[in-house]
């Protein structure tokens, strides 16, 4: 597998869909990965789905990060609130799997030498951190109105990033 991260530089709408091609070719290599390893295809899917949901959807499609930047883990604003502004009926269960698939695709990563171990193991540690999640879905299904939404966000920003 010959990757060049930086050909996964996003500043055109061009870029953008060069991008996603990239990221589709990269976790079906992935996807491939996981079947070879002879696991149930069924968790396979799973796992590939989740990841590429968080790759394709949030990272490229709505942050336009480059992929393998590790100045930042895209983990908390996608978990913390991304996922749960996106998904109609935010579920801890559903987002416990997208974090399971995102932490299986980020050591694929590290397998590859495309990210750090150290970058890999801040990314386990946001999976890891299901009561934040869990809490986070909980307060967001509670507001009720005025500006609680704002500090809702402000403790897990989406925007500034």
């Amino acid at each position: 597998m010959k990757i060049q991260p930086a050909d996964f530089a996003i500043t055109t709408i061009e870029d953008e869909v060069r991008v996603d091609a990239l990221c589709r070719d990269l976790l079906m290599a992935f996807y491939d990965e996981l079947q070879a390893e002879g696991g149930a295809p069924e968790i396979a899917t799973e796992l590939a789905r989740s990841a590429d949901y968080f790759v394709r959807d949030f990272v490229v499609g709505f942050k336009q990060w480059r992929l393998f930047d590790e100045s930042r883990s895209p983990v908390r604003p996608f978990a913390g609130n991304w996922y749960i502004l996106n998904t109609l009926e935010p579920d801890s269960a559903e987002l416990a799997k997208h974090l399971a698939g995102i932490v299986a695709f980020y050591r694929f990563l590290a397998r590859h030498d495309l990210i750090s171990a150290s970058f890999l193991e801040r990314v386990e540690a946001e999976c890891n951190n299901q009561l934040f999640y869990e809490e986070r879905i909980r307060s967001f299904l509670d507001l009720s109105g005025g500006d609680s939404y704002y500090e809702w966000e402000r403790a897990c920003p989406l925007k500034g990033l």
